[in-house]
């Protein structure tokens, strides 16, 4: 199994990133796909969710409006278009991967977003 996210780096305030994340070694489309966030010197956040058949989507209040998530299931792969960026955002930002009728739940490494001037 392989969770690989990629596409972080230091934007300034206000612009824009597209976070992705590829998937290997399972059954994509059986998954719920989601982002996590982790700030500095805090604990893991959800960010997003979007569900097995791309059939719903779902935010943290402090993103809506200004991410969006979406997913491929032939390329099982997961996206984050991230617009609009706070200071507030920066953090290292997680793919995760969940069947929750097994109880199964992979995670990426991370890729970090900065947001600074």
């Amino acid at each position: 199994v392989q969770v690989v996210e990629s596409g972080g780096g230091l934007v300034q305030p206000g612009g824009s990133l597209r976070l992705s994340c590829v998937t290997s070694g399972f059954p994509f489309s059986y998954y719920e796909m989601r982002w996590y966030r982790q700030a500095p010197g805090k604990g893991r956040e959800w960010v997003a969710t979007i569900r097995r058949a791309g059939g719903g989507t779902f935010y943290t209040d402090s993103v809506k409006g200004r991410f969006t998530i979406s997913r491929d299931n032939v390329k099982k792969t997961m996206d984050l278009q991230m617009n609009s960026l706070k200071p507030e955002d920066t953090a290292v930002y997680y793919c995760n991967a969940f069947r929750g009728e097994y109880g199964i739940s992979y995670w990426g490494n991370g890729t970090l977003v900065t947001v600074s001037s």
